[in-house]
Order: C-alpha cells, then structure tokens, then sequence
C-alpha cells in the first residue's frame, strides 16, 4: 500500500532526459537526500542537474516515518566509546544543526510541510541502564538530553531519555516544494559512469562534479560500499482512533516499537530485520496484533515498509567517493535517520565540493576496529549466499509450490526463483541478484525476492525494485 505522504501529496511529473547535456553537478538520485544537495550547491552558486531512475521522492523517502531528530538510538555512548568526544560532538552538531537548517529552508521558501516541534524520546521496557548511559553521553556533548520514567506509552517503562526541540513533518509537501527550486530529469536511470560522463538510456550527461545520492551507490569499484554496508526493511501501520502520544517514541530493545502521530493518525512502526530474512513473514501481523492491545477499538488505515542502508560503524558515507574519484561524491548509509542525515550529509557534501574538505566525521575514509568487525560479518553473509547459489541445488521441485509462492526450486533440471500465480501458473526469473550473483530469497510478507547480501529487491516477473542492482534479473 502507499504511504499516507504518497496518499496526501502528489509531486508534479518531470521529462525525461532526451539529449546530451552539460552541466557542473550532477546528482544521481532524487529522494531527500539528492534534492537537499543539489539545492544547498544550488544556492552556493552551482549549476545542478538532478537525474531520477523512476520519479521524484519514488524511492526510501516516501516510506519514512518523518522524524528529524539528533537522537540516533544509543549512538552518542557508542561513539564516545569507539570513536571518542571530537568524533561524537562533530556527529551531534552536524545533526542538531540539520534541524535548524530545515527551519531555515522552511521559512525561507514559505513551505506548508506540517512542520512541527516535538521531543523525541528513547524508551525501554526492562533495562533503564543503557538510557542512563546515552544520557549522560549526550549532556556531555551539549544536546538537550533527559532521563525520565513518565511518558505517554500505553505502557510502562523501565526508563526513557528525550531530547528537546526535535521536529518531525510531512517529508513529500516538502520535496514537493524543494523540487520546484530544481533541475530534475525523471525516468531517466544512470547506466554506467566513467569519469565525468554519466550515461543513461537516451542521452549523455558530462558534468564537472557527480554525486551519487542513489540510497545505495551501484558503482562496485572503487569505492567498495557493497563490503561497507547491508540494508534493513522494516515495517510501519497507520493507525485511526489511536489517542496516544503526541510526541515522538523508539524503543531500544528487541521487540519494541516506535511511535509518532501525523494530524489523525497515529504511526506504530517496528518488527525490523535484514533485507532478505523474512522468509516466514507475518510482520505486518505482529504489529497489527501490538496495535489493538495497545489500543482496543483503533482502525487500521494502511500500512507500508521501508528500507535501510546499515554502515559498519553507525555513521553515514559522505564526501569523495573514493581516493581515486575526486570528481565524484556519495551520500549513503543513513541507518534509520534518513531525514537529519540527508540535512546533515548534504550539508557536508556541499562543504566537501565548494572548499575541497573531506575530513568531516562522514567521512567515507574513515576506518576503525568496529567496522573492521563488523566487515568481518558482511563478507560472511556473502560468501554464504554466494555459497548458496552456485554451490547447492535445492531439494524443492517447482511442482510443489503451492499458489501465491515462491521459493527457490528445481525447475526442469535447473535452479530457478518460481512463483506460482494464485491462477496456478508458474512464473521462474534466475535466482542469483544481477547486482553480484548471491542467491535470493523469497519475501513472502510483500511479495517480492530479496537478496540477503546487499538487500537488492525484485517483483515476482525479475523488475528491479530497489538497488544496489540497476538491471532487472532476466
């Protein structure tokens, strides 16, 4: 189903590119995070172009849950442990400054976006420590950080930390109205880059300057960002007749939820796992069975899911996308903030590009012994579903599907990704990603085959729903 913002709000249709063109910049990608970039260059005196695969704000942007918030989960305890006081105060005013910087561009351009000041809280059911520990953190960097037990969950909690003069809004009416600032192609996805040209399908674009703001760059070298990050999905319901609360709510522990309210509805998001692990579904099940024990008698209006780029230490890539692309830049790796961190990145990308500067703590040069951990663990994932797909023959038989699933089966001798239509009809695509050949994995809770490895996502027929992959599988 689409969202309430895709249901409220539609964005006018832009041409597709035709013809070459020349320009200074050039963003990949029009969500958030490639329209704040390409209008903060704009404003520092830069020709942009803006190029969209399918249609403004059509990717992850439409999907959030619209907070901008400085408080990331437990990241400032994190940070401060593994990274230090510079790293994690320069990750705290990048983020608190991106609030105001959407005050600004707000009341500078007079946009009606349900922009709103709220306190943005961190809750947990059993274990009060951790929030003590984030706390303090916090308050140690300056941010406008409490701990409390009272809140308005219906529900009790061992603790909860929030943080001030947070805000939250209607991210399409914004887009809407930042769009209308810009130059943007639609309908015209960037095939293959090779220094300063960006080829797509009808035309050639030569630009000084490439920024990709693709939710999850498609170049595989240089860069490496496919062994850097894996996406989550998770899962929001758009509740009626929900009273409670009016500010905005995550919890920190497994099986918690979140929590925000937009005008008449109410927003319970949660049940979050990694792209390509859902094999059993029932997600939107669960949280549907959360809602009507917290509150008896609401009504479900839509439902809906999103998707998340997860970097090994937390923080997001910004800036030179590689030692040997200087010309080119990359945004990514917003784990579940993408509304500050697109402010937030974009504010560093178009410091990066108009002074020369690549030192801030978005950094994509950065390395530590987390993520070097955590990079451990990615490149497991991949050898096991790489493994996978061209190691092993599955034991299932296409005969056996039943109607309206799939799986990866046995067909006429070979392995195929099948999905038997509810008229009975079998429909198989290959069962390796095009984006580097790990074996998909069926999602059942949306319909779609996932690639656990990098979380490329695919219809039933093999169309390209989200990347890293830009081909379709057949």
């Amino acid at each position: 189903m689409e969202s309430i913002w895709r249901e409220s709000c539609k964005i006018p249709a832009r041409q597709k590119l035709t013809q070459n063109l020349d320009t200074e910049v050039a963003v990949i990608g029009a969500g958030l995070s490639g329209l704040l970039t390409a209008f903060l260059l704009q404003e520092q005196g830069f020709q942009v172009t803006v190029l969209e695969a399918g249609s403004i704000a059509s990717g992850q942007t439409q999907n959030t849950t619209a907070k901008i918030t400085s408080q990331h989960n437990l990241i400032y305890d994190t940070l401060l442990r593994d990274f230090g006081k510079d790293t994690a105060k320069q990750y705290a005013e990048a983020n608190q400054t991106a609030i105001a910087a959407y005050q600004r561009i707000i009341d500078r351009l007079q946009i009606d976006c349900d922009f709103e000041i709220k306190k943005a809280y961190l809750y947990a059911v059993h274990d009060e420590h951790p929030l003590l520990r984030e706390a303090m953190a916090a308050d140690s960097l300056g941010l406008p950080a409490h701990f409390t037990r009272q809140t308005e969950l219906p529900f009790s909690v061992a603790g909860a930390v929030y943080f001030e003069n947070q805000a939250q809004f209607h991210p399409l009416k914004f887009i809407k109205a930042l769009a209308e600032q810009l130059h943007v192609y639609e309908n015209t996805p960037v095939l293959s880059v090779h220094g300063h040209k960006l080829h797509t399908p009808q035309g050639t674009v030569t630009a000084k300057k490439i920024v990709f703001a693709c939710h999850y760059p498609f170049i595989r070298f240089p860069g490496f960002y496919f062994m850097r990050m894996h996406q989550e999905r998770s899962y929001v319901l758009a509740l009626e007749n929900a009273p409670e609360p009016d500010d905005m709510y995550i919890g920190i522990e497994e099986d918690t939820f979140s929590f925000r309210r937009h005008q008449q509805y109410l927003l319970l998001g949660g049940k979050g796992h990694r792209t390509g692990e859902n094999t059993w579904g029932g997600n939107y099940e669960s949280l549907w069975n959360a809602a009507r024990d917290f509150y008896p008698g609401c009504r479900l209006h839509s439902y809906w899911s999103a998707q998340d780029c997860m970097t090994l230490d937390k923080i997001p890539y910004a800036g030179v996308f590689s030692p040997t692309k200087k010309d080119w830049f990359v945004t990514t790796g917003f784990q579940k903030w993408g509304m500050t961190s697109a402010m937030a990145t974009a504010a560093a990308l178009t410091d990066a590009i108009c002074n020369q500067k690549n030192e801030s703590v978005f950094s994509p040069r950065r390395f530590s012994s987390t993520a070097a951990k955590a990079m451990l663990q990615e490149t497991g994932v991949a050898v096991k579903n790489l493994g996978k797909q061209f190691l092993t023959m599955p034991k299932r038989s296409a005969e056996t599907l039943p109607q309206s699933e799939g799986g990866v089966v046995r067909c006429n001798g070979k392995k195929a990704a099948a999905y038997r239509q509810a008229d009975g009809r079998l429909q198989t695509v290959p069962s390796k990603c095009s984006h580097m050949g790990c074996q998909l994995a069926w999602n059942p809770e949306e319909g779609t085959w996932d690639c656990p490895c990098h979380g490329s996502r695919y219809t039933p027929d093999g169309r390209k729903l989200d990347g890293p992959a830009n081909r379709p599988l057949n």
